[in-house]
């Protein structure tokens, strides 16, 4: 049978042990032992320890530049129920959308301002001529699908701008489609006129 413990057994369960006596060192042993001191002192108990270095960050790869036999990039950008084709070479800035001029096809100045966004974010204006074909959706959604192909191609061209692009969040299609019609609504959630008698 086990014997049962007492606070004096705690007591010394507890207690420091007394240390061993100190041993006097060579003098091959004191050049180790003062290497091992300073190994096993903590890091801001010296003066003169400096902190440990901190590790390496692993920055992201850099993807590949993907152009065709012609030295463009290409790249599809969609946005509600438009889709866009994009070709992009170095050149003036000349935007061309389904064989006019941007100021043509999208002649109000904020669609303008939405396909040149990936531009001024990788301060790149002026810098490409972008060659585009849209089809479907109204001017709005066609805006934003040249704008998310725009920002593919160029990170396809300049893989070191995939960062700031990305941050801009001009690289994630934009999933809002319109909302389906209801049977019994007039439209997706509108009722019908309600009638007392």
């Amino acid at each position: 049978m086990a014997k049962k413990k007492t606070l004096s057994d705690l007591g010394a369960l507890t207690s420091p042990e007394p240390e061993a006596p100190e041993v006097p060192e060579t003098a091959d042993s004191s050049a180790e032992g003062a290497a091992g001191s300073e190994a096993a002192s903590p890091a801001g108990s010296g003066e003169d320890s400096a902190p440990p270095p901190a590790p390496p960050q692993e920055e992201a790869p850099l993807r590949e530049q993907q152009l065709d036999k012609f030295g463009r990039a290409y790249a599809t950008g969609r946005r509600k129920d438009a889709v866009a084709r994009v070709w992009l070479k170095p050149g003036s800035g000349r935007i061309v959308i389904n064989e006019r001029e941007q100021e043509l096809y999208f002649a109000r100045p904020t669609l303008r301002l939405v396909i040149n966004q990936p531009f001024d974010v990788a301060d790149r204006r002026g810098a490409y001529d972008v060659v585009a074909t849209v089809k479907g959706g109204g001017l709005s959604g066609q805006a934003g699908a040249v704008k998310h192909g725009i920002a593919q191609a160029l990170t396809r061209f300049e893989p070191a701008l995939r960062t700031a692009v990305k941050r801009a969040g001009f690289l994630t299609r934009d999933p809002r489609v319109v909302e389906r019609k209801k049977y019994g609504r007039a439209k997706a959630r509108r009722s019908f006129q309600f009638s007392k008698r």
